[in-house]
């Protein structure tokens, strides 16, 4: 999704709002500086709700909830929240667990030690843990049937559900983000240990951090709907359905005070969950891509850093290893632009001292433009379907290819929409995106695109017909 937002941030080409400079701390970054800086966030975002932690080494400097979910109850730090794609930082830490007790071997291939994982490619069985974690496997969206995993219902299932599909590179090659990387990696968290992934990691992860608020299934901890912004409009919706339940991918449900316990682990020394060791193997890039074991390095701020997205909730985590800090952001929404992130760095910007950069209303300003397009594209499809009679008398006896080539610059968004999933593909760096998918965060674009398909058929089929009569 990150790379489809940034898409979007190109087209809009917004200089973002500073924070008024007498927010900013004039040392440590303080508890009253944050909440200020999370304010004037909220307020210039327009997101609906909001939670955050800062920690510095093995504090917390601040841990707050801002708005109200989507039931109407205020958010606090310890609301519950999707955080999606950070779980995988989760997933590569219970593994290092079982790696430290002997149960999993790091650089052994999976297949070995995984029953039940085979795939229609001889080359899955040279896949090693660390392979996995990394994210250079072989495997991509583009080679296996994401569909049909989404209907998985358990992890061994899932795992099953591979035995069609094949690689798109060979092991160790190649870095690319797929999740099936950690979904196999929870599967063997599992077989591993004898433990469901949920139990294994309440007992052996969320459990030794006093993370109490935290587990991968919604039926141990229930978050509210999320929302997605229709045209500036917040609608709750529940979280379209894929494999979410046990996920090791991005089912992790937690708060921003059991994230603060998290981060603390991080920015220490691995205790009490791992050694220093099994942690600077989380944090380290591969020798294939700078992407480690759910952790990535922001080139720009030097933080280590990962993003979570699903279609109603986004959140980030970031630690900076020069400073001791920890950021993590949360939000009950999605929409057009990732808000989490950028609220991330603006905090981290305080953490050195810099005034920071306040997101600004780059989602609203677009949805305002689609919005303005969709009116404009139904306008102009009712004045077309009206002036058909005109138009066909004005074409009478002319050859058919000319009055064809006149006919299709109204179908042109009729294509535009028949390509829209493939096309937000493609910007996606090839991450396989579904009709159901584009009707959430999406959705203001995708209306604005029916609109204009819609306008572009009634105008063809009317002029059709005048011709014709």
């Amino acid at each position: 999704m990150k790379s489809f937002l940034a898409g979007f941030s190109l087209v809009l080409a917004l200089a973002p709002a500073t924070l008024d400079r007498d927010v900013r701390a004039p040392g440590e970054l303080t508890a009253a500086a944050v909440d200020a800086y999370a304010r004037q966030a909220m307020e210039s975002t327009g997101v609906p709700g909001m939670s955050l932690v800062v920690t510095r080494d093995g504090e917390v400097v601040h841990a707050a909830g801002y708005g109200h979910d989507s039931r109407g109850t205020p958010i606090t730090a310890d609301t519950p929240m999707r955080v999606a794609s950070v779980s995988k930082s989760f997933t590569a830490a219970a593994v290092m667990t079982l790696v430290e007790r002997g149960e999993i071997r790091l650089d052994e291939p999976v297949a070995a030690q995984l029953p039940g994982f085979r795939m229609a490619d001889p080359r899955a069985a040279e896949i090693t843990v660390r392979q996995l974690l990394n994210q250079t496997s072989g495997l991509s969206d583009t080679s296996v049937d994401v569909t049909d995993l989404g209907d998985a219902a358990s992890l061994a299932d899932y795992t099953a559900r591979l035995a069609d599909d094949r690689l798109a590179a060979e092991p160790g090659t190649r870095w690319e983000y797929c999740n099936v990387n950690y979904n196999l990696a929870a599967r063997l968290v599992e077989t591993a240990s004898g433990r469901r992934f949920g139990d294994y990691l309440r007992e052996h992860v969320f459990t030794p951090l006093g993370m109490t608020s935290s587990a991968v299934s919604d039926e141990v901890v229930r978050p509210a709907d999320g929302r997605n912004s229709i045209f500036g409009l917040w609608l709750p919706r529940p979280e379209l359905d894929a494999f979410l339940d046990e996920s090791g991918s991005g089912g992790v449900i937690t708060t921003a005070a059991d994230m603060g316990r998290w981060l603390r682990l991080h920015t220490g020394d691995g205790r009490p969950l791992v050694k220093r060791q099994s942690l600077e193997t989380m944090h380290a890039p591969s020798g294939i891509h700078e992407y480690g074991m759910g952790w990535s390095p922001d080139r720009e701020s030097g933080l280590l850093v990962h993003s979570g997205n699903l279609f109603t909730y986004n959140a980030v985590q970031a630690i900076s290893p020069g400073t001791g800090y920890g950021f993590a952001v949360m939000t009950d929404s999605a929409g057009l632009t990732d808000e989490t992130y950028a609220v991330m760095a603006g905090l981290a910007a305080m953490s050195e001292g810099r005034t920071p950069d306040v997101p600004g209303g780059d989602r609203q300003l677009f949805e305002l433009v689609l919005a303005a397009i969709a009116l404009l594209a139904a306008g102009l499809g009712i004045t077309g379907a009206l002036r058909a009679r005109r138009w066909a008398a004005k074409r009478a006896g002319r050859a058919r290819w000319r009055v064809a080539v006149r006919l299709v610059p109204a179908l042109l968004p009729v294509a535009l929409l028949a390509a829209y999933p493939d096309l937000v593909s493609i910007l996606m760096n090839g991450r396989t995106v579904t009709w159901a998918q584009v009707t959430y965060y999406a959705a203001p674009l995708s209306i604005a695109l029916l609109a204009a398909a819609a306008a572009g058929v009634l105008v063809t089929i009317t002029r059709l017909v005048r011709l014709k009569g």
